[in-house]
């Protein structure tokens, strides 16, 4: 690389050695140096300085000083996070000249040593670009006289080094080095030296390096040392702190251990597996073990009391032996059997669901009767929200029982409920033996929810390894893989929870005593929220002084019809959150309470209703019909038209499953068999193509109960006649014309009240179901009851 600078010698310091004095070539500095910019901090004169360079980025920069600066170079912080981001606009003006010494490659950098020289300041860049090259003027120590205060400087920067050597070793070796190169008594390379040796920003030493002046060097470099003894100081303490923790717990580890000698020859103390044992044995004493269980102790205790403690065979003895032993054998709790006291209890827990307390209290009368209350397992099925799983916690605490509950949905592996063999690694018992174990009582509450979503894998059947645990004539001798013993699970009563029965297998079903749970009522949805779903609300959100936050009753009846319809309150109680939350925020921002939530205010709070309000339709070939899912009941509009009179056919719409096709297809076929009997022409459907269309073509339908609601549909286009009277209908069709009954009779009717429907006609046979439903849900209900479409017809179209 050529690069025309004229590098001029230092005229400067040739004047300062004096005209009588000889000088060496070596001693001349040129007027003009190359620059390696340094990032971390600065360097000063006396220093030996190693540095580790890029030779892509620095290698022309030591070349030039080599060649044309007689092996000087500038060392010149830079106000950057790395040295190849430099530029002339970072440096700062003051650096110091250094000789290289030695310039040598390791792992593919180069090792350059350095030895500074002298302060210098740049006057002009020569070069802005690398290799940087700049004229400098060069500041030479000036001469001083001894004086008192730069004495007393260098004194106490000595005394602050020696009081840092006993910190930290590596002070020490500094020192030596620098006693090695200069006396004591140089103030000048003493400041420089005491500067280099702290921690401080590079910005407090590059202040250092400005400072031309003697003593305001020193009063810098005083407080910086000072800084650096208080900072080791407290690295001390730490490191002290840390080393007394440590000794003071290896000295209590080691006389735990001399203890433990020392009382086991006093025959006083108990090694870990003695202490076990007797643990163990403590634990027996006060258990009532069945003999099969108390042979299996004897044996494991005998094992165990030969085992090495570092053994693998140890550790799975002493868990087996802890679980056989924690499990409450013979432990019951007493029951409360107080049927006035279980009333109170399901009615301060419930509002609504009579019937299903009736019946809950039949059961729990005929447990007093019995003078105990086992053997029972009892199916809760009903939409989500509807209360399952609190009624069980209620069920508990009427008689006093401890309540543990776990899912069953998505469990695949039948070791869930049977527990692992102890032949493997990390093997534990089963659901239920951990049941025991956690309520420690022999006859707890065992609540099983989402019973109906149990899955099956290679991993075997939970359904199955259920049918052992639920039948009262097997599960007193309940075998978990794991414990390999019979336990009685006889005396606990086991309450499942499902939102269909569907998908439950048979043999499961028929051991459980199934109790249907349907959808609230608008003004039992009102009661359920005022003493229990907005008291719960107010107090998750801290509105606790009374009377923050008002709900109208109107209000909250919007709500339930317009945004939460399901059969469940679960979404009611969301919706009562979200109104809790922004009234909060209201108050925060300086709104003063009280906050009162009218009728017209809930839109603001919760937007625009979710549900429109369902209307009744009518016309010719619109018949409305009942429908059961599981969010509860449904009224559907089934509509029929003519497309045309060019060919026969029937098209259904709607997103029909199967077997509602199928009942489509029975309900046509039997329409067309039998329309002369009902008034209508049989050439009517022969040259038509029929459309039938279910609303809500984006929710799937399915099921046979339908049938006669599409036959009176398809009757009343070729009839030309609408229904002469508002009413809904629900019910399976044969080809032969029977009505048969369908499921959901109380949803159904639910359904059609919500609708203001006040007339349905219901299957013959489905009369027991209706007769069921309480009195206050059928009050004003005119039901008529069809075994035959024959008594259908006359209804729909005679007045």
């Amino acid at each position: 690389m050529t690069m025309d600078i004229d590098y001029e010698e230092d005229m400067d310091t040739e004047e300062s050695l004096g005209s009588s004095e000889l000088v060496r070539a070596k001693d001349i500095l040129p007027g003009s140096i190359p620059i390696l910019p340094q990032a971390e901090r600065p360097f000063f004169p006396g220093q030996a300085i190693p540095l580790l360079v890029d030779p892509d980025l620095w290698g022309p920069t030591l070349r030039v000083a080599e060649e044309k600066a007689g092996n000087i170079i500038g060392l010149l912080l830079a106000d950057v996070s790395r040295s190849e981001l430099a530029a002339t606009d970072n440096f700062y003006s003051m650096g110091t000249a250094c000789r290289i010494h030695r310039v040598g490659k390791t792992d593919g950098r180069l090792q350059v040593l350095l030895e500074g020289v002298e302060r210098f300041r740049v006057v002009e860049w020569a070069s802005r670009k690398a290799p940087f090259i700049a004229r400098v003027k060069y500041l030479p120590e000036a001469k001083y006289e001894e004086a008192t205060e730069i004495k007393a400087y260098a004194i106490a920067i000595i005394n602050t080094i020696k009081e840092l050597i006993p910190l930290n070793p590596l002070y020490g070796e500094e020192f030596k080095l620098f006693l090695e190169h200069f006396h004591p008594n140089d103030p000048s390379h003493l400041a420089d030296f005491a500067a280099s040796l702290t921690t401080s920003a590079k910005q407090e030493q590059q202040e250092v390096l400005e400072a031309v002046d003697l003593l305001t060097r020193m009063e810098r470099v005083h407080v910086l040392i000072n800084k650096e003894l208080e900072i080791a100081k407290a690295q001390a303490h730490i490191r002290k702190k840390v080393e007394d923790e440590m000794q003071e717990h290896q000295r209590e580890v080691i006389l735990r251990e001399q203890l433990k000698v020392i009382q086991k020859e006093l025959g006083i103390s108990k090694d870990d597996r003695t202490a076990e044992a007797d643990k163990f044995r403590e634990r027996i004493e006060a258990l009532e073990l069945p003999e099969a269980a108390q042979k299996r102790v004897t044996e494991e205790m005998e094992k165990f009391s030969v085992l090495e403690t570092g053994s693998p065979e140890y550790s799975t003895t002493r868990n087996y032996l802890d679980w056989l032993t924690s499990l409450p054998w013979g432990q019951y709790t007493e029951d409360q059997l107080d049927l006035k006291q279980a009333r109170r209890i399901l009615d301060e827990d419930h509002d609504g669901l009579q019937d299903i307390k009736q019946r809950i209290l039949e059961f729990i009368g005929v447990g007093i009767m019995k003078g105990e209350i086992a053997g029972s397992i009892i199916l809760f099925v009903g939409p989500p929200g509807v209360g399952k799983t609190s009624l069980g916690r209620s069920i508990a605490r009427s008689l006093g029982r401890k309540f543990f509950r776990f899912s069953l949905g998505g469990m695949r592996d039948e070791a869930e409920i049977k527990g692992h063999r102890r032949t493997y690694i990390g093997a534990m018992p089963g659901k239920f033996v951990q049941a025991f174990k956690d309520t420690q009582s022999a006859n707890p509450v065992i609540m099983l929810d989402e019973v109906d979503k149990i899955g099956a894998s290679y991993q075997g059947d939970p359904g199955s390894a259920l049918l052992e645990v639920l039948d009262p004539e097997q599960n007193s001798d309940f075998l978990d893989h794991y414990l390999d013993v019979p336990f009685d699970l006889s005396k606990a009563l086991f309450i499942c929870t499902a939102n269909q029965l569907d998908t439950i297998p048979a043999p499961l079903l028929d051991r459980m005593e199934v109790i249907q749970l349907s959808g609230y009522l608008a003004s039992e949805k009102v009661e359920i929220a005022k003493h229990h779903l907005w008291p719960r609300q107010l107090e998750r959100n801290g509105l606790k002084a009374r009377g923050q936050l008002r709900l109208d009753t109107g209000a909250l009846r919007k709500i339930i019809e317009e945004y939460a319809r399901e059969a469940g309150v679960r979404r009611l109680e969301k919706y009562l959150g979200t109104i809790a939350r922004k009234a909060v925020l209201k108050i925060l921002e300086g709104e003063k309470p009280p906050i009162h939530v009218r009728t017209g205010d809930i839109e603001t709070y919760l937007g625009k209703p979710v549900f429109v309000k369902e209307k009744h339709l009518s016309g010719v070939g619109v018949i409305t019909g009942l429908a059961w899912t599981a969010m509860g009941g449904a009224t559907l509009s089934i509509e029929a038209t003519r497309i045309h009179s060019f060919a026969r056919g029937f098209k259904l719409t709607g997103q029909l499953g199967d077997v509602m096709r199928e009942s489509a297809e029975i309900a046509y076929s039997y329409v067309l068999a039998n329309a002369d009997r009902w008034g209508a022409s049989p050439d009517f459907f022969e040259n038509s193509l029929i459309h039938l269309h279910v609303p809500a073509g984006a929710t799937p339908k399915d099921g046979p109960s339908a049938g006669i609601t599409i036959a009176s549909a398809l009757l009343s286009l070729a009839k030309r006649r609408k229904p002469v009277r508002k009413l809904a209908m629900t019910g399976e069709l044969t080809l032969t014309g029977q009505v048969l009954p369908v499921g959901g009779i109380r949803e159904k009717v639910i359904a059609a009240r919500r609708t203001n429907i006040k007339e349905l006609i219901l299957p013959e046979a489905n009369r027991g179901d209706y007769e069921e439903i309480p009195d206050y849900i059928r009050e004003g209900v005119t039901v008529h009851f069809a075994s035959r479409y024959s008594d259908v017809v006359p209804i729909v179209f005679e007045k």
